[in-house]
């Protein structure tokens, strides 16, 4: 009897236990969905690129003739600021138009423009000289003429006045008289001709002379030196370069290096914010001004170079400095945005539910008007499971999605992935028995 009432409660006792053990199961295989809201308002799609900061118009001044570096300019911060008086120009130095930058040893090109100068003095005496012998030549011309047509009267034996012609000058005479006022009324010409060619010569050197003094061609800010006194600079086919000078850092420009497949996006007028390291904190803002045309290869990847305008009026940007640059493409406002994950997930078959009918209507009419090609499935919580929402999809950026559909509301939670209920109280309780969990699906 007490075998049997022993066996008996044994069977009771299994059942029981295989009742509690399944009922632990099934809560431990309760699904907690992973959410995300249904949001409205602005959808903002970008492009990101990297770019680097450059002054709007930058001018390399160089030298154009040989020579040693003698001295700088003086600042002119110096005429304002007692810190900079008398001290040369040099990085920073705000100039301006026709500021002495340097000066070049100038003792070979003042010669040659002594000499210059010299030769054509010499010119201009040699025609007056010229001109004295045209005068002399002249008048020798017009006592042969006269020498030439001398007549003289005489009478004849039987009375009659005969007038004789005579010749006071001979042919040779004649002939070489007209010859040297020729050639002195020629070189009159050749006078001149030398006078002007030696005030050319003149004026090439006192422009060499001149170019020993280099200056600021426009009003501006250098950025670069690249020459010490006592260097001698040789200006050959290329002009040496001796200052880079800003105009104005009060705009500066952003040139950004952007992938070919997001160039199509981009134009004149396209809004951008960029931020620089230096700054991190602060955001500044431009717009595209160029889409140049003449593309790189880098590392197999075609770029365009994208010029972006912005103010500067505070200065805190400095020329060359990296920018990390967000170009506006396109922006919808008021519109129902999901998370991207949200177009991603697959529930499994036992978790889906269908809609009450009062919920259960078709997608709206914009929905079938705007992108009918492009639908969706997201998932909503429908008591114990989940429900399909067939939505069309709009613009999307790194994070949302633009849906379209009626049944869809601000505020609304969408399904993102699932996990299982009680992994999660397991790993809470440090207690309980760790029991396998399933791998979220998302």
């Amino acid at each position: 009897m007490k075998t049997i009432f022993s066996i008996t409660l044994l069977l009771v006792l299994t059942a029981v236990g295989v009742k509690l053990y399944g009922n632990y199961q099934t809560g431990s295989e309760r699904v907690a969905f992973r959410t995300g809201a249904v949001e409205q308002g602005d959808l903002v799609l970008t492009v990101e690129a990297t770019g680097t900061l450059e002054p709007e118009e930058v001018i390399d001044v160089g030298a154009q003739v040989v020579g040693r570096i003698k001295e700088f300019g003086l600042d002119p911060r110096g005429e304002t600021d007692p810190q900079f008086a008398g001290k040369p120009v040099d990085y920073r130095s705000e100039v301006k138009q026709g500021t002495i930058l340097a000066v070049i040893d100038d003792a070979v090109y003042r010669a040659q423009r002594n000499q210059a100068k010299a030769a054509h003095a010499r010119a201009i005496a040699d025609l007056v000289q010229l001109k004295a012998r045209l005068v002399q030549t002249d008048a020798e011309w017009q006592r042969a003429q006269r020498l030439r047509n001398l007549s003289v009267k005489s009478i004849s034996a039987t009375g009659k006045d005969e007038g004789v012609q005579i010749r006071g000058i001979s042919d040779a005479d004649f002939v070489l008289a007209k010859s040297n006022y020729e050639v002195a009324k020629a070189n009159i010409d050749v006078g001149e001709a030398a006078i002007a060619q030696q005030a050319s010569a003149l004026e090439l050197a006192e422009t060499n002379l001149g170019y020993t003094v280099i200056k600021s061609p426009v009003d501006g800010t250098i950025l670069d030196r690249r020459v010490n006194i006592g260097q001698t600079v040789v200006a050959s086919f290329n002009a040496p370069s001796l200052f880079l000078i800003a105009q104005d850092l009060r705009r500066m420009q952003v040139w950004a290096s952007v992938n070919e497949a997001d160039i199509g996006g981009l134009k004149e007028g396209t809004p951008v914010s960029f931020t620089v390291d230096a700054l991190p904190d602060e955001v500044f803002r431009g717009k595209v001004t160029q889409v140049r045309l003449n593309a790189k290869m880098t590392q197999n990847v075609v770029v365009y170079t994208v010029v972006i305008t912005t103010d500067n009026s505070d200065l805190k940007l400095l020329p060359y400095l990296t920018a990390n640059v967000t170009f506006e493409v396109n922006r919808r406002e008021g519109v129902l945005t999901v998370p991207n994950a949200a177009l991603r997930y697959t529930p499994r078959p036992e978790l889906i539910v269908s809609l009450p009918a009062e919920a259960a209507s078709p997608a709206s009419s914009t929905a079938k008007s705007k992108k009918t090609d492009n639908r969706e499935t997201i998932w909503i919580r429908q008591g114990q499971g989940i429900a399909p929402i067939e939505v069309a999809i709009g613009a999307s950026d790194r994070s949302r999605t633009e849906v379209i559909s009626d049944q869809l509301k601000p505020g609304m939670e969408v399904v993102l992935g699932e996990q299982q209920a009680g992994a999660a109280e397991q790993v809470n309780n440090p207690f309980a028995p760790k029991m396998p969990r399933s791998r979220p699906r998302s």
